[in-house]
């Protein structure tokens, strides 16, 4: 007996024995995953933010202007997701890697927001952020830019040479202080022969390829467009 009762049009002994395998694996997966999450909720409060970062931004009317990493905790929303965007001043176009999770995160964010605070940060300046941003055709998500502070530096969204990083980091507000909850630090785990997978549970794209005999294949990658 397996672990339930179905089966689908044609399908053969064998693929069924082998499925039931695979379905016991999944749910063991399953459990995994929610023992990985526990312990994420139970993690000890993370370092106080010492500095109330500056970051630009553009108000309604479209002129330039500063918002506190304070001021990004909405009423009765007491944690902040932030992504870091590989889009750095240097960079000519932006991480088509970073591009991709993004378009996931602006169609999402509607869902995100009863919940949490969630806004994109990017090296560059505010309007170059823009400009892509509109290209996309991403209208949900709040971009800023951090060029004008260390953020990126002391969350690690960059390296010391000035490299961009897609780090993507989770702050709470407790008793008006702001404090560091989690960081995908998956990232610096070494993984040899593979891609680090450090925010896969927040991208779409991979875990639906996961579901297909192909999988994700091991020559593609997103791209900013496609033939």
């Amino acid at each position: 007996m397996g672990l339930h009762d179905k089966s689908f049009p044609g399908e053969s002994e064998a693929y069924r024995s082998a499925r039931d395998e695979l379905l016991q694996a999944e749910a063991e997966l399953r459990e995994q995953i929610e023992r990985v999450a526990q312990k994420r909720r139970e993690l000890p409060l993370g370092g106080r933010v010492e500095e109330d970062y500056a970051f630009e931004t553009r108000t309604s009317t479209g002129g330039e202007s500063t918002v506190r990493l304070s001021e990004l905790f909405l009423p009765g929303k007491d944690t902040l997701l932030v992504y870091n965007f590989m889009y750095g001043p240097a960079m000519e176009k932006p991480c088509p890697m970073c591009t991709a999770i993004i378009d996931g995160l602006d169609v999402n964010h509607r869902h995100v927001s009863q919940r949490a605070n969630l806004v994109v940060v990017a090296r560059s300046p505010i309007a170059r952020i823009l400009d892509f941003a509109r290209s996309r055709g991403w209208s949900s998500l709040s971009f800023l830019s951090s060029a004008g502070n260390s953020f990126n530096a002391d969350y690690f969204g960059e390296d010391k040479k000035g490299g961009q990083w897609p780090m993507l980091n989770v702050f709470v507000r407790k008793n008006g202080d702001v404090h560091h909850s989690w960081g995908s630090e998956l990232l610096f785990v070494p993984r040899p022969n593979s891609d680090m997978r450090h925010v896969d549970m927040a991208w779409p794209l991979w875990n639906l390829l996961d579901l297909t005999p192909e999988g994700r294949g091991r020559d593609f990658y997103p791209s900013l467009s496609y033939e």
